[in-house]
């Protein structure tokens, strides 16, 4: 049983919790430019459908000189085929996956017949088609520094990294201490990308990319140098056009200032595919792209690994707090003996939380179920549960009335009858 769930707003002025505002004018510092500049971009990519009848005519006649060539090139379909996908076969898959390799090249039919046998080559020699099933040893490292992990908005895979957990030495020795380590590293990295691509649609107007969202947060850069610049070349190398969006999460400062530095040698469609988010965003950042539900409790999302257990997890409702605003959500028409379960986030806490039920009855005493405190900003989802002795309605209070600042929130619940007769 579920039950509409209104919110209350409280407009609480500021003046009454802040401090004046100096009357000197604001200067910005040169690094704070730099990090507003690219802080969350708007969504400008534009990924393709893949649709024969979008293409301009130069790039139809770019895919149907790269079959031409493949069919020259390949005697059958073993030999050149990716994914399952057969790519002489001349159906909508196989055009997929070729217009990817055009596009990549700008569709330069050379170049890209050329990195097309280069990847063929590669796939049979570090035995992409069969790397799912293999046990690599990584137990520690899945769901932690790279795994897939639910879908954003538009159905896209989501792809998580955070290589924070290698600060600890012991962990960097284990998993990068000699080239072989490396190497099995790598293997297992292409893993994660494989498994994520065999959700894929390769079909026109389908899902035929996956999204990547990197926590930079505690990133060791120069210990990974040599793994990062090996990962990013096998990607870019042998997995063209499978990234349709790069979230970059947890920014330090000194990111954007590279990203400047660094931002006039890409091409603008690469640049839009990228969205920075420096630490304090995350949870507004990719809410914008993620539903709550789907994110992980340690980015400011709902979703636990437990959730995944049990099938899609439960929408969430999704609403902002304001500056200066008191938030109440009032959850009406609980039973006597009922008990409801519930998760509330707000990205960036720093807030005050507070949740109380509140009986129907006249006279009856309403019930502190979560005292008021005061919530951090790095506390993740609450999670909690409260069996009613008599019909009411439960309350769930945030109180941002000592912010300025307006931060995205979510919450879900559900509420299960007595069984006693």
């Amino acid at each position: 049983m579920e039950a509409s769930s209104p919110i209350s707003i409280q407009q609480t002025p500021l003046q009454d919790h802040l401090p004046e505002a100096s009357p000197k004018p604001y200067k910005k510092s040169f690094v704070t430019t730099l990090m507003e500049a690219t802080a969350l971009r708007s969504p400008s990519f534009k990924e393709d459908t893949y649709f024969i009848s979008h293409l301009k005519s130069s790039e139809k006649k770019a895919l149907q000189d790269l079959r031409d060539k493949l069919s020259a090139s390949y005697d059958s379909d073993s030999e050149c085929s990716m994914w399952g996908i057969p790519l002489m076969s001349g159906d909508e898959k196989a055009d997929v996956i070729l217009l990817k390799f055009l596009r990549a090249r700008d569709f330069r039919v050379p170049d890209a017949l050329r990195m097309l046998d280069k990847c063929l080559s590669w796939r049979k020699e570090f035995g992409a088609d069969s790397i799912c099933e293999e046990d690599l040893g990584f137990k520690e490292l899945e769901g932690v520094v790279a795994y897939m992990h639910g879908y954003d908005r538009e159905g896209h895979p989501v792809c998580y990294n955070a290589y924070g957990v290698f600060r600890d030495k012991e962990i960097y020795e284990r998993i990068f201490g000699d080239e072989e380590k490396l190497k099995k590293f790598l293997r297992w990295r292409v893993q994660v990308l494989e498994r994520g691509i065999k959700l894929l649609h390769f079909k026109p107007g389908g899902v035929n990319s996956i999204i990547q969202v990197t926590d930079l947060k505690d990133m060791p850069k120069r210990e990974l140098r040599v793994a990062s610049n090996q990962i990013l070349s096998l990607f870019q190398d042998n997995y063209p056009e499978m990234v349709a969006r790069k979230i970059f999460i947890n920014a330090p400062w000194y990111f954007s200032l590279l990203y400047s530095m660094f931002s006039p040698f890409l091409t603008q469609r690469t640049k839009s595919k990228f969205v920075i988010s420096k630490e304090g965003n995350v949870a507004e950042t990719l809410y914008k792209f993620i539903r709550p539900e789907d994110i992980p409790v340690q980015y400011g999302g709902l979703n636990r690994p437990t959730d995944m257990q049990n099938g899609p997890p439960k929408l969430a409702s999704e609403f902002t707090v304001k500056g200066g605003e008191k938030v109440n959500i009032q959850i009406e028409g609980i039973e006597g003996g009922a008990t409801i379960t519930w998760d509330i986030v707000v990205g960036g806490w720093d807030l005050e939380y507070s949740a109380e039920f509140v009986p129907s009855a006249e006279g009856s005493y309403t019930i502190a179920v979560e005292k008021a405190r005061q919530v951090a900003p790095s506390e993740e989802a609450i999670h909690n549960s409260f069996t009613s002795r008599e019909a009411g309605k439960l309350v769930l209070s945030v109180d941002n009335s000592a912010s300025r600042r307006k931060k995205v929130a979510a919450y879900r619940y559900i509420v299960r009858k007595s069984t006693v007769v």
